[in-house]
């Protein structure tokens, strides 16, 4: 492998095509596409300036690196990413990508951050600003990570989270296949048109959650003082170790919590409107 260290590029293209290349301590100045269509390369704390330095890469590690606002959308239409103790400044990362992994990662403007995306494996990430995240992206696994953005996970398939703290409007809008364990989930609207979500051990605060789910399963969950008019026209099974403040219209299954403060079913509930609640005082 050959290497380059403590090297400064800039304008369009310096490393263009560049195959089994180590970088270490190397800054790529204003310019695009520092690395584009280059495979087996090694980024070591190595500083990107420059717009889309990493597009239509094959196999690529990075490392102690730092991209500044001005590398937008960094990484696009690439494969095989492992990027570790990475600062990540840039905004619209990751696009159409597949099999990556961050470790040690942190995104403070991520808003339109990971569209697209199959195969993602986040551990110890941390992302704000994160307006419009993991947009139409599929086979998601994350662990020990906190968020902060709206509009998070629309679309998305197959999903696995643990330990997460979630702060986001509309979270998990026309999901499928998502579930998500022992995680924080803060903000209004959540799940809404979500097929086949299931919430184990998870707090969740806002108002209006859960509504128009299909096949939504919650086990030993909680909710907050805020989240109320829950389950509007939703199909579920709910077993809740706190008071619920009001559920509306649930369309069918079962729900059990300690205590439910209003149960609204009026004119507008859907058929077949069978939906069992239990309370538990």
């Amino acid at each position: 492998m050959k290497e380059l260290r403590d090297k400064e590029f800039g304008g369009e293209r310096p490393l263009f095509a560049s195959h089994c290349l180590r970088l270490e301590s190397v800054t790529f100045h204003a310019g695009e596409s520092a690395l584009k269509y280059c495979g087996d390369i090694v980024a070591v704390r190595c500083t990107f300036e420059g717009k889309y330095p990493f597009w239509h890469v094959d196999g690529f590690e990075v490392k102690d690196c730092l991209f500044t606002p001005g590398a937008r959308a960094a990484l696009w239409y690439s494969r095989n990413l492992v990027m570790t103790d990475t600062l990540v400044e840039a905004p619209k990362m990751f696009r159409e990508m597949d099999n990556l992994s961050l470790s040690n990662v942190r995104i403070p403007d991520a808003q339109e951050t990971l569209w697209h995306c199959r195969g993602v494996k986040l551990r110890n990430v941390e992302v704000a600003n994160a307006d419009y995240l993991f947009m139409h992206s599929s086979d998601i696994d994350i662990d020990n990570y906190r968020q902060q953005g709206n509009y998070s996970f629309q679309y998305c398939k197959d999903v696995v989270i643990r330990n997460a703290v979630i702060d986001s409007k509309d979270a998990f809008w026309n999901t499928e296949n998502v579930t998500v364990y022992d995680s924080e989930l803060t903000g209004e609207y959540l799940g809404w048109h979500s097929r086949n979500l299931k919430l184990v051990r998870c707090r969740i605060s806002g108002t209006q959650p859960l509504c128009y789910c299909e096949n939504l399963v919650m086990e030993d969950c909680r909710m907050g003082d805020d989240a109320d008019l829950a389950f509007e026209d939703s199909s579920l099974h709910a077993v809740i170790n706190s008071n619920v403040v009001s559920v509306k219209n649930p369309r069918s299954g079962s729900i059990k919590a300690l205590a439910i403060g209003e149960t609204i079913l009026d004119e507008n509930l859907l058929a077949p409107g069978d939906c069992e609640i239990v309370t538990e005082i």
